[in-house]
């Protein structure tokens, strides 16, 4: 169970996740670069190396080929696309634990919890499918050689150009497989691990700067180990040119096992892993910073 004594306010979630969420961006663009890039490689022809041996190679080439920017590539679509998408993940976050209250001091169960954060995960699909598109078409494009769009706003006008509203929101139903039920890992893992790092007679608003960081970034990597399949299945579904994939996320499944096999799902879980922790602890320690100033200087909001 957690301890929750002040009354939940979505709307300072709102604002909070916004800060923590540049944060995070900040921290693990870089190897969401990397990932991306291993997730996309095509298949190394017979008797060929492959384009990536593994994370630490993509990004050893990246910096030697594209220096620091070239980590930092497409990061304007999620730095536009991820504050308020993480204003409206912990709003939503919020306002599940909210509309399962009967009262303001009831405390919520972990199964709960987990609800609470699949709902967050639907909220947040408006916006982090489009900003995903752009950010995955920006980020292998490098790698390709090939230069078709001059940055985010021009990829997007582009995209827009070529497939309509349609192409700006391909994907939606694999963003929607990822983020429901690993939202809901997310927020139950990081309510849980606050409680049990909470000292016994302490409350969990008092908990340390390290224990927040530790609580985010574990439950940033559970997050991940769920979302890493259908990530993959995504980034490759938009990135795919119109119409490889007439029948969705099955022909995009269906390819990736038969020539790659199921560990293909995992593609990038080295980076993944490695980013997870310092980006999500990074996410919640701004989240809980931007808290308790707004509860400070708005305590009744």
């Amino acid at each position: 169970m957690t301890d929750q004594a002040k009354p939940i306010s979505p709307l300072k979630n709102l604002l909070a996740g916004g800060f923590g969420g540049m944060c995070l961006v900040f921290v693990g663009h870089p190897l969401d670069t990397v990932k991306v890039r291993l997730q996309t490689q095509p298949p190394s022809l017979p008797g060929q190396p492959p384009m990536y041996s593994g994370t630490f190679d993509c990004f050893r080439k990246t910096l030697m080929r594209e220096g620091v920017r070239g980590l930092y590539r497409g990061m304007a679509a999620p730095i536009i696309g991820v504050t308020p998408m993480f204003a409206v993940c912990f709003f939503g976050f919020g306002l599940g634990k909210k509309l399962q209250q009967k009262h303001p001091e009831d405390v919520l169960s972990y199964p709960q919890l987990f609800a609470a954060g699949m709902l967050s995960g639907v909220f947040t699909t408006g916006i982090m499918t489009p900003g995903e598109r752009i950010k995955c078409l920006l980020q292998i494009q490098a790698s390709s050689g090939e230069t078709k769009y001059n940055g985010a706003l021009d990829c997007a006008k582009k995209v827009y150009q070529e497939s309509g509203i349609r192409g700006i929101y391909k994907g939606t139903v694999l963003t929607l497989m990822r983020d429901v039920p690993a939202s809901g890992m997310y927020f139950m893992t990081y309510e849980w691990l606050k409680n049990i790092l909470t000292p016994e007679g302490k409350s969990v608003s008092e908990l340390s700067v390290p224990r927040i960081l530790a609580a985010g970034g574990v439950a940033g990597i559970f997050n991940w180990v769920v979302a890493i399949p259908p990530d993959v299945l995504k980034s490759r579904f938009q990135t795919a040119p119109p119409g490889k994939y007439p029948n969705g996320f099955r022909d995009v499944l269906r390819e990736l096992v038969r020539n790659e096999g199921v560990a293909s799902l995992y593609k990038g879980f080295t980076a993944v892993m490695i980013r997870a922790f310092p980006a999500n602890a990074a996410c919640f320690l701004g989240f809980e910073v931007a808290m308790k100033f707004l509860n400070w200087i708005t305590p009744n909001l």
